[in-house]
């Protein structure tokens, strides 16, 4: 038969009879996701030279090399500037992006526990959210618990404070280290339930070698590489201390800095601390950054009595070194300070940094920034002040790529998980993205991105939930930062009206039924079988009075009880008869004359 096309004939036809089940399109959902633009040029590339003289040296003659190579391949040059994306999607997992709005305000600090199935994030919200990967999909994307660990329930007062640090325990993912700003840092389980809250120190000892824990903000903290019960924290008391986990009455180790600065009493804030130790094997190293400049460092085994490594002017005095980090072979340290410049540090030549760069920080305003090196020290990661993601090469410190995350929004907080190998952020706009590669990610956002949306139930509240198959409204659609809608569930105060009541006295949470007044009886409105069990002469209150004192007005007669002394002498009692053709109205009250 002349034009008679056969596949368009088959397309008529069922594939298979009987009731079929919706499967989603799980490649259009990943292709949703995928971020249109993945890397920027630098606007400033004299920002990232290298300024020691070795250093330079070091790229310029890399950099003759590659010219000289490059004479013979000019016709090539421009194809080989198309593929610079596709080379950046295949060594970075940047390529796709999950956007968890889950906050209210900057997210300041995040960790994924060693097996990359649950997320916890800490924000000025004065919150931590958990998150749990296996329990999410596309159309619920959301947070199974918020908790506010600066908060005490036997406590009158209700006071808040931002969260600065949060991590789990590499070798016990069943402790989480959750530093708020107080002088009392918490170790929480997976689930956030306080299991030890350490103790605070007495503010009057002017010896702070004798005082029990810190007597002021806690900036930072970290686990110890090697030995799960240990974790140390960093104050602005002058101290770096070091606790037992399960034991928050009182510090293993007090560290104390003392401060070379004029007029400062011997006292700095310290501001961050790392400890580090080598994959291969090797010896811990306890690094720590005050404010007055210094950058100490410790044998992570001990003794603490004095540091191994001191740098006074590391940083600029008085600028908040907010980020530090050591790398996996134990080597090389990097720092982020106030002075708007990164350096790196060789742990055996601890006196000048090895590269210094200008990069502008974010520190005043969120003294949590970090840096940190990749799984594999091939790598240093860190945010900027124009939201961009910066992935620098650790011997020169320049960037290997820039990627928008939150153009407009500075990126405070990064993380590059081993074993999900995907890059999480956390920026100023209360947004948490992680970024991936479907071909190199495995787990965490693949795996949310992967699944069925959920379907939305009939008496469920669309602001809840949402099928993606059916469409979704506009007010649950998170546009990223390339212009892609991605796809999160509604904000914190729509998932969780629950605070105050309306006018009627019914709950904000439309999820929670309404609760009716309390009563004398009971918290809540008791059912009737309660009421007639439980309570005394309840039965009364069905009964007319008058009928239940008549019923007992002829044994009253016969027996009277409080009469019956005078029953012999008691007068008899005699009414009137009346008529019924009586008028019995009132008296009528004497003409005057």
């Amino acid at each position: 038969m002349d034009g008679f096309d056969e596949e368009e004939f088959k397309r008529l036809f069922p594939t298979s009879f009987g009731k079929q089940e919706r499967t989603a399109n799980v490649n259009a959902q990943i292709d949703r996701t995928k971020r249109s633009e993945i890397s920027v040029k630098p606007k400033h590339p004299e920002d990232t030279e290298a300024t020691t003289a070795g250093q330079r040296a070091l790229t310029d003659s890399a950099n003759h090399g590659e010219n000289i190579k490059s004479k013979d391949k000019d016709e090539d040059s421009d194809e080989d500037s198309d593929d610079s994306d596709d080379d950046d999607e295949d060594e970075f997992p940047v390529s796709h992006e999950l956007v968890l709005k889950t906050h209210e305000r900057a997210v300041t600090t995040m960790s994924v526990d060693p097996a990359g199935s649950r997320l916890i994030t800490g924000s000025t919200d004065c919150t931590v959210k958990f998150h749990d990967f296996a329990a999410m999909t596309p159309s619920t994307i959301r947070a199974f618990k918020s908790v506010d660990p600066s908060t005490k329930k036997q406590s009158a007062s209700q006071e808040t404070h931002a969260i600065h640090y949060t991590a789990f325990n590499p070798l016990s993912p069943s402790h989480v280290l959750v530093v708020p700003a107080t002088p009392q840092p918490r170790i929480l389980d997976r689930d956030g339930e306080t299991l030890t809250e350490f103790v605070k120190g007495d503010m009057y000892l002017r010896d702070l070698n004798n005082t029990k824990g810190h007597i002021s903000e806690v900036t930072s903290g970290a686990w110890h590489p090697t030995d799960y019960n240990l974790c140390v924290t960093a104050g602005t008391d002058s101290t770096v201390r070091i606790w037992d986990a399960n034991t928050g009455r009182s510090q293993k180790e007090v560290i104390m800095h003392k401060s070379r600065i004029p007029g400062s009493a011997g006292r700095s804030k310290m501001t961050a601390v790392a400890w580090g130790t080598p994959k291969q094997g090797g010896s811990n190293i306890l690094v720590a950054a005050a404010l007055d400049g210094s950058l100490l460092m410790w044998g992570g085994n001990g003794p603490f009595t004095r540091p191994s490594g001191e740098v006074r002017d590391a940083h600029a005095r008085d600028t908040w070194t907010s980020g530090i980090d050591v790398s996996s072979d134990g080597r090389l340290i990097i720092t982020r300070g106030g002075d708007d410049t990164i350096k790196l540090w060789d742990t055996r030549k601890f006196k000048q940094p090895i590269t210094t760069v200008t990069h502008p920080s974010t520190s005043e305003r969120y003294p949590s920034s970090n840096i940190l090196f990749s799984p594999t020290s091939a790598n240093v990661l860190t945010g900027s002040e124009t939201g961009h993601l910066h992935i620098l090469n650790p011997a020169t410190l320049k960037p290997e790529l820039i990627t928008p995350v939150t153009p407009g929004s500075p990126l405070i907080t990064v993380l590059w998980h081993e074993r999900l190998n995907q890059i999480l952020t956390g920026s100023a706009n209360a947004e948490t993205h992680m970024l991936y590669n479907p071909n190199m990610s495995t787990k965490g956002a693949a795996l949310v991105m992967s699944k069925a949306p959920k379907r939305r139930h009939v008496d469920d509240d669309p602001n809840l939930t949402m099928d993606l198959s059916q469409g979704i409204s506009g007010e649950n659609v998170v546009v990223g930062s390339n212009g892609v809608p991605q796809y999160s569930s509604a904000t914190w105060s729509a998932r969780h009206p629950n605070v105050g009541l309306t006018a009627s006295g019914r709950s904000r949470d439309p999820r929670r039924p309404h609760l009716p007044a309390q009563t004398p009886f009971a918290k809540s409105q008791p059912d009737e079988k309660h009421i007639r069990d439980n309570i005394p002469l309840s039965s009364m209150r069905d009964e007319d009075p008058r009928e239940a004192l008549l019923k007992y007005a002829e044994k009253a007669e016969k027996d009277p009880m409080f009469t019956n002394a005078w029953k012999e002498t008691q007068p008899k009692t005699i009414y009137a008869d009346i008529s019924d053709e009586e008028d019995q109205g009132p008296e009528k009250k004497k003409a005057r004359r």
